[in-house]
C-alpha cells in the first residue's frame, strides 16, 4: 500500500464523518504513485461499518469535492469499481518535483489549481499487476458516472460484424494465458470459451515469475505462498468457471494482499497491547467522533 496516499488522506483531505472513513479506506488500498485503487461497495460498507446508503452518499460527496474520481474505463477483480485520488496525485507530484532539486525545500500546502498528473497508457498497463484491467468494449478515455452506481453495467458499444478470412496467429490480449498448453486450464464450455474452475486452474509460469519479481515469494516464502494459494482455492471453490487469464489476475490480486506468516521473534509487540490492525481500526472509528458541522 502507498503510505503517501494514506498520509495525504489523514493530513489534507477535507472530508468528514463517513466520507472521511470511505476516503481513508480507499487510500489504504492505493498501491503505487498512480494513486489508483479498486474497491467494491460491499467492502467499503464492511470497512466503515456504515450503511450502504451512507457509503453511496459519501462516494458522491467525495467525487463532487474533487478528492475522488471514478475511472469508469477500468475495472478491478470481480468487476469492482476503480478509483483515483487526483488531489493526492497532484499534491505529491508537486512535493516530488520541488524536492528533486532541494530535499529540504518547503512545499506550499495543496491547492485546487495544482495540476493532476496524467494516467498514461504505460501507467495503466502497470496497474494490471494489481488486478486492474481496461473494461472490454470501452474506449481509453474515462466517462462520467455515479461513483456509487452499479459496478458492472452493460456496454453500449455497437457490435462489430463477423469477419471472414484467416485468423491471426497470436490472438487478442484477452485470450487464456496458457494457450500453448492445451491440457492445462482448458476446460471447454457450451459457449466455446476456454474456462476452468478455480480448483482445476494451475498457476502459470507468468504468475510464478510475477510473484518472484514483485517480492511476494521472498515476503511469504515458499510455504507461505503455498498456504496463500490453498486459501485462495478454498475461497474460490464455489465460484463459476472462468478463463485462465481471469483466474490468474484474481490470484495475483489475492497474493498481493496476503499477509506474510508470523515468525517468532520477528519484531517488538505493538504498543498498548493492540495489534496493528486493531490500532488502525481504532483510528478509523475515532474519525467518526469528529464534528461534521451539521450538529
Amino acid at each position: 500500500m502507498s503510505v503517501n496516499a494514506r498520509e495525504w488522506a489523514w493530513e489534507h483531505s477535507s472530508s468528514r464523518g463517513t466520507a472521511r472513513l470511505v476516503m481513508l479506506s480507499i487510500a489504504d488500498r492505493v498501491a503505487d504513485d498512480t494513486y489508483v485503487a479498486w474497491a467494491s461497495l460491499t467492502s467499503l460498507v464492511e470497512r466503515t461499518n456504515a450503511s450502504r446508503t451512507a457509503v453511496r452518499d459519501a462516494l458522491t460527496a467525495l467525487e463532487k469535492s474533487g478528492e475522488l474520481k471514478v475511472l469508469d474505463h477500468l475495472e478491478g477483480p470481480q468487476r469492482t469499481t476503480v478509483y483515483r485520488l487526483p488531489r493526492a496525485a497532484a499534491w505529491l507530484a508537486k512535493v516530488a518535483d520541488t524536492r528533486r532539486t532541494d530535499p529540504e525545500a518547503y512545499v506550499e500546502p495543496p491547492e485546487e489549481s495544482d495540476p493532476v498528473p496524467d494516467l498514461d497508457e504505460e501507467a495503466q498497463k502497470g496497474l494490471r499487476r494489481y488486478g486492474i484491467f481496461p473494461k472490454r468494449g470501452t474506449d481509453s478515455a474515462p466517462s462520467d458516472r455515479n461513483p456509487a452506481g452499479t459496478e458492472s453495467g452493460p456496454s453500449r458499444r455497437i457490435p462489430t460484424r463477423r469477419r471472414a478470412g484467416i485468423r491471426t496467429k497470436h490472438g487478442a490480449e484477452s485470450d487464456p494465458q496458457n494457450r500453448r498448453e492445451p491440457k492445462v486450464n482448458r476446460k471447454g464450455s457450451s459457449s466455446g470459451a476456454a474456462v476452468t474452475s478455480a480448483d482445476a486452474w494451475q498457476v502459470d509460469p507468468d504468475s510464478h515469475a510475477w510473484a518472484r519479481q514483485h517480492g511476494h515469494l521472498d515476503r511469504l516464502g515458499k510455504e507461505g505462498l503455498r498456504a496463500a494459494d490453498a486459501k485462495w482455492r478454498s475461497h474460490r471453490a464455489g465460484f463459476s468457471p472462468r478463463t485462465a487469464g481471469a483466474w490468474a489476475a484474481d490470484w495475483r490480486s489475492w497474493i498481493a494482499r496476503e499477509h506474510a506468516p508470523t515468525r517468532p521473534g520477528s519484531g517488538p509487540a505493538p504498543v498498548g497491547g493492540m495489534t496493528r490492525a486493531e490500532a488502525h481500526t481504532a483510528a478509523l472509528l475515532a474519525a467518526l467522533d469528529e464534528p461534521t458541522g451539521s450538529e
